[in-house]
């Protein structure tokens, strides 16, 4: 048979842009626009500070020279990889076998085990450090267990760390664990495997990329800290305090962007990583896989219920602690119990009016977070065409979780506090603490929402099309509803974090806005220890009660909005 040469086939013609897809388009242009103006701009500017001296006169590198040279500020790099380093892997190692007997065993209360290991979220990364205050301070009722080492330093700043990102770290390892192939089990079994040799051959190398992801995320966390060192550190330097002392205590900004652009680049680079990690991790997923079923085995269930209740114990104690000093009159010579430390308006803080501006900035953040982060992810996960722009706007999204919130609050400084700065009129007010907020937990809210819309056939967009009904009305009918669990979940996050955050608002917050997490901080600073306990307690108990409305409000929505699910 003659060989046929086929004509070359015609180039695909792409469908003409409707005004739906104009209106897209439009609507994360606008929030692309947003994230150009709260991210984008501001560390442009903060990186252009850094090659200037005080006067604003170019200067290149004279900055970082100076700094580079200074060994009291270059030790801060040493200080902050070794305190990151060593609490990743204390954190990763105790998370791991928490994860492990959550997913492994047989063990009882599991559910109230993963509640109580959540609850660090809840608290400002200040209160652990005030907690170990007074439990290993001078005066602590534990200082004899240091033998005769100080908390005060890295010892302090670790277990406070530790205490901070347990959480973070176990929410990533119990996903490894849980998406592993029960076959791989049964196959080792059937092998007469040993259960070191499951171990160590099928359950380490099945969890290794959760495991690096979570130590990724703990380094970012404590390198990037602020709270923590701030209140234990003592005369040991990190970066991030670094920071604030150069702007605060010298007002020293150059010095203080230079900082900010070092610290910068461990966090980049660690985000990159994760990043990386996690999209191998998705790859090891299989349809056919089998879920694990542990099997009940009393002598492990029992080990591990004890090392489960251990970290709780030493968990509650912390908080405990916070809490009991908080109400004592005099710590330690007069114990007897009173309100008296709760009487902020007596104190260095901005009284009682700091809490309820962290509440008016929670639910602000909450709300006009929610809305901007799950609309943009819409227009870019369900938009059609302008591929460039969407691939942007993916790029605008991921940038703020590689920020520090202490690099993000002094860009801030730079940028909003200029005269000429269009958008100037929002600085000193409300309305720039709940921009900050929002930006810098922006990466995980938008993840959380793409994650939700991905779970959405394209095919539902398509018959809203054939129906000619504007995009809107399919977004409010049919999108909202059927994610509601992930647009909760992106509300409570952004809330919680909006209570707790320090970093991000502390060079920003003007005197008739300051916040309780500030007001933690300064109160610790004029020595009122037992007061910032006690406001750091408010934000806990704040955040549990919002946690609680958010649980029952996701249960009755869902009777109302997941319904379907049950058909």
């Amino acid at each position: 048979m003659a060989n046929v040469t086929l004509p070359k086939s015609r180039r695909e013609v792409k469908p003409k842009a409707s005004s739906d897809d104009w209106t897209m388009r439009a609507f994360m242009l606008m929030i692309g626009t947003y994230l150009v103006v709260a991210l984008a701009f501001p560390l442009y500017a903060m990186l252009s500070k850094s090659f200037e001296d005080k006067d604003g006169v170019f200067i290149g590198l004279d900055n970082y020279i100076n700094y580079f040279s200074t060994p009291a500020l270059f030790n801060s790099i040493e200080n902050s990889v070794f305190i990151s380093v060593v609490t990743m892997v204390i954190t990763v190692t105790l998370a791991f076998f928490y994860a492990y007997a959550l997913t492994r065993s047989c063990m009882r209360f599991k559910g109230f085990f993963k509640i109580m290991a959540m609850v660090p979220i809840l608290v400002p990364s200040l209160l652990p450090g005030i907690g170990l205050i007074y439990m290993f301070g001078k005066q602590g009722y534990l200082n004899w267990m240091l033998f005769g080492y100080e908390i005060y330093g890295p010892l302090g700043i670790v277990i406070a760390e530790v205490f901070f990102t347990f959480p973070h770290a176990l929410l990533i390892i119990m996903t490894a664990l849980a998406i592993s192939d029960g076959r791989l089990y049964e196959a080792a079994t059937v092998l007469r495997a040993s259960k070191w040799k499951i171990f160590w051959t099928v359950t380490l190398p099945g969890a290794r990329y959760g495991l690096i992801s979570a130590a990724f995320v703990v380094f970012t966390l404590v390198i990037t800290d602020f709270g923590v060192p701030k209140v234990i550190g003592g005369q040991y330097n990190v970066l991030a305090v670094d920071i604030y002392k150069q702007v605060i205590g010298q007002q020293n900004f150059s010095m203080g962007a230079v900082v900010s652009v070092v610290l910068m680049i461990p966090a980049i680079f660690a985000f990159y990583v994760d990043r990386q990690v996690q999209k191998k991790q998705v790859a090891q997923l299989s349809a056919r896989a089998v879920p694990y079923e542990p099997k009940p085995n009393f002598r492990f269930d029992t080990l591990m219920m004890s090392y489960s209740s251990i970290v709780v114990l030493i968990i509650v104690t912390i908080l405990a602690t916070c809490q009991f000093a908080a109400l004592v009159k005099f710590w330690p010579y007069n114990l007897d119990i009173g309100l008296q430390h709760y009487n902020f308006d007596l104190m260095d803080g901005g009284g009682w009016d700091a809490y309820y501006n962290s509440i008016k900035m929670a639910l602000w953040t909450a709300a006009v977070g929610t809305i901007v982060v799950f609309t943009g992810a819409y227009m870019v996960e369900k938009g059609r065409g302008f591929d460039q722009g969407r691939t942007l706007f993916q790029f605008l999204a991921m940038m703020p979780m590689a920020v520090p919130g202490m690099v993000l609050g002094l860009s801030y400084i730079f940028f909003f506090n200029n005269p000429d700065n269009p958008f100037n009129f929002i600085y000193g007010t409300m309305a720039i603490l709940v921009v900050s907020t929002v930006t810098h937990f922006y990466t995980v809210a938008h993840l959380t929402a793409m994650t939700a819309l991905k779970q959405m056939d394209k095919e539902f967009e398509s018959v809203s099309q054939s129906l000619q009904q504007p995009f809107y009305k399919m977004f409010l009918r049919v999108t909202v509803p059927v994610c509601t669990p992930a647009v909760l979940e992106i509300a409570i996050y952004l809330f919680v974090n909006a209570m707790t955050t320090v970093s991000a608002v502390v060079f920003i917050y003007a005197t008739h806005t300051q916040l309780a997490s500030v007001a933690v901080l300064n109160m610790d600073d004029a020595g009122d220890i037992a007061p910032a306990a006690a406001m750091g307690m408010m934000i806990f108990y704040t955040n549990a009660i919002a946690r609680v409305l958010h649980m029952f409000v996701a249960k009755a929505l869902e009777k109302r909005t997941q319904a379907w699910r049950q058909r």
